[in-house]
């Protein structure tokens, strides 16, 4: 029985103790001003710095017990629980407005002493530098939630709002309120107050820059490429051995156009041998295949001369009777045609 008693009472312990360890997690670092000379007073009409924690759950949280601190040597790892606690200032019990209700806030005076009130802390925050901050558990081991804050102009804070923190000005300002972005207000406002130190802004700009400046590149490489390319193609179209050839294309073509009619005007013709067409035609080719002709006009003539080449009359006449009537003609038969 003992020991029954004393797992449930273990497990009891280990649940409250992770619950309270998840119930802290829901308590959020939400706005922050450190130079406060408009902005809301204290009991004793003071300006003093303030810090609101948000509570993000549905059900309420008592934050007594936690720490905040603005010094970073806390993050040593190495640094005993004690040590740690020694540099943080304790958020008190004996408050009720400690017991943050769900989705409310609570202001915490900075530069202040606990003596002075229960939202009192005397955590050291500097007016118009950059300054850590850090909300720890009540344990002072586990860091809940931390933000670094921008050295800030009188009466802006610096606020959570969607999860990103923003440059709010005077007139924007909500302590213990919801933190929003004004509707109403510019883009280029909207725009300070998500870059209130202009990195985004140097880092957008030298992007569009180097961005142009490759486009310009990729253009006159691909621009380049293509001239050249241009440039090659005319300087093969215009190259020596082109022309020869297309010439010689051409000029075919027309030789033998022509030689179809020669061709066909020879078949007409009674008493004309084929072949002597073919020769010559054979013949004529074979020139202009060898340059013969290279700077005629490529057009073929043929006319018929007489050479008595084959004159059987006059060249064998120790063949025949040396008697020959006057009135004999020997038979004429065409020649071979001359090529010009």
């Amino acid at each position: 029985m003992n020991k029954l008693r004393l797992l449930l009472g273990s497990l009891l312990l280990t649940t409250s103790a992770v619950m309270f360890g998840q119930g802290a997690k829901n308590i959020q670092l939400s706005e922050v001003l450190t130079n406060n000379e408009a902005s809301i007073t204290d009991e004793y009409g003071r300006h003093n710095a303030w810090i609101e924690l948000a509570n993000t759950s549905f059900s309420t949280y008592n934050v007594r017990g936690m720490y905040l601190t603005t010094d970073r040597s806390v993050l040593d790892k190495k640094m005993s629980a004690p040590e740690r606690i020694s540099r943080m200032s304790l958020i008190p019990s004996g408050e009720a407005r400690t017991s943050i209700g769900a989705r409310q806030h609570l202001v915490f005076f900075c530069n202040s002493t606990p003596a002075e009130g229960k939202l009192h802390l005397s955590l050291s925050v500097p007016m118009s530098e950059p300054v850590w901050i850090a909300l720890y558990n009540g344990n002072g081991v586990e860091l809940i939630d931390s933000v670094t804050v921008p050295a800030l102009a009188l009466d802006q804070s610096y606020a959570r709002v969607d999860g990103r923190w923003y440059v709010k000005q005077p007139e924007a300002v909500t302590p213990g309120m919801e933190n929003f972005i004004e509707a109403n207000a510019s883009k280029i406002d909207q725009f300070k107050d998500r870059d209130p130190h202009g990195f985004a802004m140097a880092l957008m700009a030298m992007g569009i820059v180097f961005l142009c400046l490759a486009l310009l590149w990729l253009f006159f490489t691909v621009f380049g490429l293509v001239m050249n390319h241009v440039e090659t193609a005319k300087k093969v179209a215009n190259a020596q051995p082109i022309k020869p050839i297309t010439k010689t294309v051409e000029k075919t073509i027309e030789m033998g156009h022509r030689t179809s009619n020669v061709l066909q005007e020879g078949f007409d013709k009674r008493g004309i041998d084929m072949e002597v067409y073919m020769a010559v035609i054979g013949m004529a080719l074979r020139q202009y295949e060898d340059d013969v002709h290279d700077v005629e006009s490529g057009v073929i003539t043929i006319k018929s001369k007489d050479t008595d080449w084959d004159d059987e009359y006059s060249l064998m006449t120790h063949w025949h009777d040396p008697f020959i009537p006057s009135d004999h003609k020997a038979p004429h038969i065409p020649t071979a045609p001359e090529l010009h």
